[in-house]
Formats: structure tokens, C-alpha cells, sequence
């Protein structure tokens, strides 16, 4: 995924506001809040993206994937994709999908309602 990808697949999510900020990175958010980045890791584009408790121990094991610089020195788990081997697209558009779900959920559901978002979806086995 490069980075005009990245942008085009971030402004399909109900209420996506895109910024340039940060050293001409491209920051999304969703009712305010921060999902997913796109800035650069030594000239290169790098994603980074909110993770769950799960996903944040085991994909930082792989090569190409860290915690993300930081928002993780913080102790929020973030990571970035910043180098192949990493994820593939699809593995990215998931992890991107995921962070914007959780961030959303977070919202009150008035605001949620406001900005046009979807009520968050019970996990599996939980509805």
C-alpha cells in the first residue's frame, strides 16, 4: 500500500476527517479522534494504527512492524508498519478497520450519532 492508497481507503470510514500535520503526515480521525497515520520512516511511507492488547504483542514481532514511535513510548499500543516484509495490504486495511472501530466505540453514542457513525458491532458470540 502506498501512501495515495492509504488515503483513499481511510476516506471510505463514516465521519474520516483527513489533516496534514506533523511533519506532512497524513492523520486521520474520526469524531475527533485519531485512527490511523501515514508519515515517513527514513524516506519511506509509514502506517500507523491503534491495536488491540492481542494484536499489539503479536504483530510487533514481525519484521517490518514496531511499536509505533511515540504513541507507544506513551504507553499506548500503536504500532507502524514501516518496512516489508510487515503486513500485506489486506492485513493493513484490517488493522486500519480495527483501529477506527475501537477508536469509534470509545465515542459517546450521541456523538457517534452525530457525526454519523455506526454503533459498534458486539464481538463474536456476544450479541
Amino acid at each position: 500500500m502506498d501512501r495515495k492508497e492509504f488515503n483513499k481507503f481511510c476516506a471510505t470510514f463514516p465521519a474520516a476527517e483527513h489533516v496534514v500535520q506533523w511533519g506532512n503526515s497524513d492523520v486521520w480521525k474520526a469524531g475527533g479522534k485519531l485512527f490511523a497515520v501515514c508519515g515517513w520512516a527514513d524516506g519511506k511511507d509509514a502506517f500507523t494504527f491503534k491495536a488491540g492488547d492481542i494484536a499489539y504483542e503479536v504483530l510487533q514481532e514481525r519484521p517490518g512492524v514496531r511499536p509505533a514511535p511515540y504513541l507507544a513510548s506513551r504507553g499506548m499500543k500503536w504500532l507502524q508498519h514501516f518496512e516489508a516484509p510487515g503486513l500485506s495490504d489486506a492485513e493493513l486495511q484490517e488493522q486500519i478497520t480495527l483501529s477506527y472501530q475501537m477508536v469509534t466505540a470509545g465515542l459517546s453514542k450521541r456523538k457517534r450519532a452525530e457525526f454519523g457513525i455506526p454503533d459498534p458491532q458486539p464481538a463474536a458470540g456476544q450479541g
